[in-house]
């Protein structure tokens, strides 16, 4: 028999929250740095600290974080709002394209910054 906890569904659920929850401690150092745009000298000063590699990986971070939330946020609004016929649905084969997806668009935004 199967652990619940070793069930996509789970890993799903626990990337959705984990995302969520380090999303929501990015949020103050955002607004903090919005405050900087205040000051132009103290915006330009972190303008270059954001061109070193480790923030570029940390923006990185950021949209896979932004992905992540969003596509198994849109498979829980799924599973509760969608009618269902039987419990073995498509559903779990969302969980790999939502990461797929995700993974994709991380690696677009590298591309791009890099």
């Amino acid at each position: 028999m199967k652990s619940a906890r070793n069930h996509q569904a789970y890993w799903a659920f626990l990337g959705h929250r984990i995302s969520g929850l380090a999303l929501a401690l990015f949020l103050p150092a955002h607004f903090y740095v919005l405050a900087m745009a205040l000051d132009e000298a103290r915006l330009d000063g972190f303008l270059k600290l954001a061109e070193m590699p480790a923030m570029k990986f940390g923006e990185w971070g950021l949209v896979l974080l932004l992905t992540l939330h969003m596509f198994f946020g849109l498979r829980l609004l799924a599973l509760e709002l969608l009618p269902w016929r039987s419990p073995r649905d498509a559903r779990v084969a969302w969980i790999g394209w939502g990461f797929a997806v995700s993974m994709v668009t991380g690696l677009v935004f590298v591309a791009g910054v890099i």
